[in-house]
Protein backbone atom coordinates (compact mmCIF):
# COMPACT_ATOMS: atom_id res chain seq x y z
CA UNK A 1 0.00 0.00 0.00
CA UNK A 2 1.06 3.55 -0.73
CA UNK A 3 -0.32 5.91 1.91
CA UNK A 4 0.07 9.68 1.61
CA UNK A 5 -0.22 11.96 4.63
CA UNK A 6 -1.38 15.44 3.66
CA UNK A 7 -1.91 18.78 5.37
CA UNK A 8 -0.59 22.33 5.62
CA UNK A 9 2.80 23.19 7.08
CA UNK A 10 2.66 22.81 10.84
CA UNK A 11 -0.19 20.29 10.85
CA UNK A 12 2.02 17.61 12.40
CA UNK A 13 2.39 15.25 9.44
CA UNK A 14 5.96 14.18 10.14
CA UNK A 15 5.23 13.46 13.79
CA UNK A 16 2.22 11.34 12.88
CA UNK A 17 3.96 9.50 10.04
CA UNK A 18 6.82 8.56 12.37
CA UNK A 19 4.36 7.33 15.01
CA UNK A 20 2.45 5.24 12.45
CA UNK A 21 5.75 3.78 11.19
CA UNK A 22 6.68 2.72 14.73
CA UNK A 23 3.23 1.25 15.34
CA UNK A 24 3.36 -0.80 12.13
CA UNK A 25 6.86 -2.04 12.91
CA UNK A 26 5.62 -3.19 16.32
CA UNK A 27 2.99 -5.21 14.47
CA UNK A 28 5.67 -6.74 12.21
CA UNK A 29 4.40 -4.99 9.08
CA UNK A 30 7.05 -4.23 6.44
CA UNK A 31 7.13 -0.46 6.16
CA UNK A 32 9.05 2.23 4.30
CA UNK A 33 8.88 5.98 4.90
CA UNK A 34 9.66 8.92 2.64
CA UNK A 35 9.00 12.64 2.83
CA UNK A 36 8.46 15.17 0.05
CA UNK A 37 9.91 17.51 -1.03
CA UNK A 38 13.25 15.67 -0.86
CA UNK A 39 15.32 18.80 -0.34
CA UNK A 40 18.50 16.89 0.55
CA UNK A 41 18.50 14.58 -2.46
CA UNK A 42 16.54 16.10 -5.34
CA UNK A 43 17.67 18.88 -7.68
CA UNK A 44 14.06 19.86 -8.60
CA UNK A 45 13.18 20.05 -4.89
CA UNK A 46 16.26 22.13 -4.15
CA UNK A 47 15.34 24.56 -6.92
CA UNK A 48 11.83 24.84 -5.50
CA UNK A 49 13.23 25.46 -2.03
CA UNK A 50 15.50 28.21 -3.33
CA UNK A 51 12.54 29.82 -5.09
CA UNK A 52 10.46 29.71 -1.91
CA UNK A 53 13.24 31.57 -0.11
CA UNK A 54 13.39 34.27 -2.81
CA UNK A 55 16.65 33.05 -4.38
CA UNK A 56 15.38 32.23 -7.89
CA UNK A 57 14.10 35.57 -9.14
CA UNK A 58 10.44 35.43 -10.14
CA UNK A 59 10.22 31.63 -10.40
CA UNK A 60 7.92 31.41 -7.41
CA UNK A 61 5.40 33.58 -9.27
CA UNK A 62 4.69 30.69 -11.66
CA UNK A 63 2.10 28.34 -10.16
CA UNK A 64 2.64 25.74 -12.86
CA UNK A 65 6.42 26.12 -12.74
CA UNK A 66 6.60 25.47 -9.01
CA UNK A 67 4.14 22.58 -9.27
CA UNK A 68 6.26 21.03 -12.01
CA UNK A 69 9.40 21.15 -9.85
CA UNK A 70 7.60 19.38 -6.99
CA UNK A 71 6.18 16.84 -9.45
CA UNK A 72 9.63 16.11 -10.91
CA UNK A 73 10.87 15.41 -7.39
CA UNK A 74 8.32 12.61 -7.11
CA UNK A 75 9.02 11.40 -10.64
CA UNK A 76 12.63 10.76 -9.63
CA UNK A 77 11.54 8.01 -7.22
CA UNK A 78 8.32 6.85 -8.92
CA UNK A 79 9.87 3.51 -9.97
CA UNK A 80 11.26 2.96 -6.47
CA UNK A 81 7.82 3.50 -4.94
CA UNK A 82 6.24 1.05 -7.38
CA UNK A 83 8.90 -1.56 -6.64
CA UNK A 84 8.48 -1.23 -2.88
CA UNK A 85 4.73 -1.48 -3.31
CA UNK A 86 5.14 -4.60 -5.44
CA UNK A 87 7.44 -6.12 -2.82
CA UNK A 88 4.72 -5.85 -0.19
CA UNK A 89 5.82 -2.80 1.75
CA UNK A 90 3.46 -0.29 3.31
CA UNK A 91 4.89 3.01 2.09
CA UNK A 92 4.21 6.03 4.27
CA UNK A 93 4.63 9.36 2.48
CA UNK A 94 4.88 12.72 4.22
CA UNK A 95 3.24 14.82 1.46
CA UNK A 96 2.48 13.64 -2.05
CA UNK A 97 0.60 14.75 -5.15
CA UNK A 98 -2.40 16.15 -3.25
CA UNK A 99 -0.10 18.77 -1.74
CA UNK A 100 0.64 20.00 -5.25
CA UNK A 101 -3.07 20.03 -6.05
CA UNK A 102 -4.11 21.83 -2.85
CA UNK A 103 -1.44 24.51 -2.90
CA UNK A 104 -1.80 25.11 -6.65
CA UNK A 105 -5.58 25.50 -6.32
CA UNK A 106 -5.15 27.89 -3.38
CA UNK A 107 -2.56 29.96 -5.23
CA UNK A 108 -4.78 30.08 -8.31
CA UNK A 109 -7.69 31.36 -6.21
CA UNK A 110 -5.48 34.14 -4.92
CA UNK A 111 -4.19 34.97 -8.39
CA UNK A 112 -7.62 35.11 -9.96
CA UNK A 113 -8.94 37.43 -7.31
CA UNK A 114 -11.78 35.10 -6.33
CA UNK A 115 -11.09 36.06 -2.73
CA UNK A 116 -12.45 39.50 -1.91
CA UNK A 117 -9.55 41.62 -0.68
CA UNK A 118 -7.56 38.35 -0.49
CA UNK A 119 -9.86 37.01 2.23
CA UNK A 120 -9.93 33.22 2.19
CA UNK A 121 -13.44 33.16 3.64
CA UNK A 122 -14.84 34.97 0.60
CA UNK A 123 -14.03 32.26 -1.96
CA UNK A 124 -17.24 30.84 -3.44
CA UNK A 125 -15.91 28.31 -5.96
CA UNK A 126 -14.88 24.81 -4.91
CA UNK A 127 -11.10 24.85 -4.98
CA UNK A 128 -10.95 21.09 -5.53
CA UNK A 129 -12.70 21.57 -8.87
CA UNK A 130 -10.23 24.14 -10.18
CA UNK A 131 -8.66 23.31 -13.55
CA UNK A 132 -5.19 23.27 -12.02
CA UNK A 133 -6.17 20.33 -9.80
CA UNK A 134 -6.87 18.16 -12.84
CA UNK A 135 -3.71 19.47 -14.47
CA UNK A 136 -1.62 18.35 -11.49
CA UNK A 137 -3.18 14.88 -11.61
CA UNK A 138 -2.56 14.57 -15.35
CA UNK A 139 1.03 15.74 -14.94
CA UNK A 140 1.98 13.50 -12.04
CA UNK A 141 -0.14 10.37 -12.43
CA UNK A 142 -0.27 10.57 -16.22
CA UNK A 143 2.77 12.09 -17.90
CA UNK A 144 5.30 11.44 -15.11
CA UNK A 145 4.00 8.02 -14.05
CA UNK A 146 3.85 8.72 -10.32
CA UNK A 147 1.88 5.87 -8.69
CA UNK A 148 -1.58 6.71 -7.36
CA UNK A 149 -1.76 6.28 -3.56
CA UNK A 150 -4.05 3.61 -2.14
CA UNK A 151 -5.05 5.81 0.78
CA UNK A 152 -4.64 9.49 1.63
CA UNK A 153 -4.72 10.72 5.22
CA UNK A 154 -5.59 14.36 5.85
CA UNK A 155 -3.88 15.57 9.00
CA UNK A 156 -6.49 18.26 9.52
CA UNK A 157 -5.93 21.38 11.58
CA UNK A 158 -7.05 24.99 11.33
CA UNK A 159 -4.57 27.28 9.60
CA UNK A 160 -4.10 29.41 12.73
CA UNK A 161 -3.01 26.41 14.79
CA UNK A 162 -0.67 25.20 12.06
CA UNK A 163 0.88 28.66 11.78
CA UNK A 164 1.55 28.81 15.52
CA UNK A 165 3.32 25.46 15.32
CA UNK A 166 5.37 26.53 12.30
CA UNK A 167 6.49 29.72 14.06
CA UNK A 168 7.46 27.76 17.18
CA UNK A 169 9.38 25.28 15.02
CA UNK A 170 11.22 28.13 13.29
CA UNK A 171 12.20 29.74 16.60
CA UNK A 172 13.59 26.45 17.86
CA UNK A 173 15.52 25.56 14.71
CA UNK A 174 17.07 28.20 12.44
CA UNK A 175 17.23 25.67 9.58
CA UNK A 176 13.41 25.48 9.60
CA UNK A 177 12.84 29.10 8.60
CA UNK A 178 9.38 29.53 7.09
CA UNK A 179 9.21 29.97 3.34
CA UNK A 180 7.03 32.17 1.10
CA UNK A 181 4.08 29.79 1.31
CA UNK A 182 4.28 29.30 5.05
CA UNK A 183 4.34 33.02 5.83
CA UNK A 184 1.29 33.75 3.65
CA UNK A 185 -1.63 33.44 6.07
CA UNK A 186 -4.27 33.84 3.37
CA UNK A 187 -2.67 31.10 1.28
CA UNK A 188 -2.61 28.76 4.26
CA UNK A 189 -6.32 29.39 4.90
CA UNK A 190 -7.15 28.62 1.28
CA UNK A 191 -4.95 25.53 1.29
CA UNK A 192 -6.67 24.13 4.38
CA UNK A 193 -9.97 24.56 2.58
CA UNK A 194 -8.63 22.93 -0.59
CA UNK A 195 -7.38 19.92 1.37
CA UNK A 196 -10.73 19.49 3.09
CA UNK A 197 -12.54 19.59 -0.25
CA UNK A 198 -10.14 17.04 -1.77
CA UNK A 199 -10.72 14.73 1.19
CA UNK A 200 -14.49 15.20 1.06
CA UNK A 201 -14.55 14.19 -2.62
CA UNK A 202 -12.10 11.28 -2.12
CA UNK A 203 -9.87 12.80 -4.78
CA UNK A 204 -8.10 10.05 -6.75
CA UNK A 205 -8.36 7.48 -3.92
CA UNK A 206 -10.04 6.99 -0.53
CA UNK A 207 -9.25 9.57 2.17
CA UNK A 208 -9.21 9.30 5.94
CA UNK A 209 -9.37 12.50 8.01
CA UNK A 210 -7.83 12.83 11.48
CA UNK A 211 -8.20 15.80 13.79
CA UNK A 212 -4.61 16.88 14.45
CA UNK A 213 -5.76 19.38 17.07
CA UNK A 214 -6.58 16.49 19.39
CA UNK A 215 -2.88 16.15 20.13
CA UNK A 216 -3.13 12.42 20.84
CA UNK A 217 -0.50 11.30 18.35
CA UNK A 218 -0.23 7.79 19.78
CA UNK A 219 -3.97 7.22 19.55
CA UNK A 220 -4.13 8.63 16.04
CA UNK A 221 -1.26 6.38 14.99
CA UNK A 222 -3.04 3.34 16.39
CA UNK A 223 -6.23 4.35 14.58
CA UNK A 224 -4.44 4.62 11.25
CA UNK A 225 -2.44 1.44 11.82
CA UNK A 226 -5.69 -0.41 12.54
CA UNK A 227 -7.12 0.91 9.27
CA UNK A 228 -4.04 -0.20 7.33
CA UNK A 229 -4.02 -3.64 8.90
CA UNK A 230 -7.70 -4.13 8.07
CA UNK A 231 -6.95 -3.30 4.45
CA UNK A 232 -4.02 -5.72 4.48
CA UNK A 233 -6.11 -8.31 6.32
CA UNK A 234 -3.46 -8.82 8.99
CA UNK A 235 -3.77 -8.82 12.78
Amino acid sequence: MIIAFEGVDGAGKNTLVTAVEQELISREVAVAKLGFPRYEHSIPAQLAQSALHQKMGDLTESIHGMATLFALDRHDVADDLSELDGDGYVILLDRYTASNAAYSAARSAQREGTASESSATAVDARLSEHDVVNWVASLEFGMLGVPVPDLQVLVDVDAEVAAERAVKRELGDASRARDAYETDDDLQQLTVRAYRELAQSNWRSPWHVVDAARGETRLLAEEIADLICRELKVD
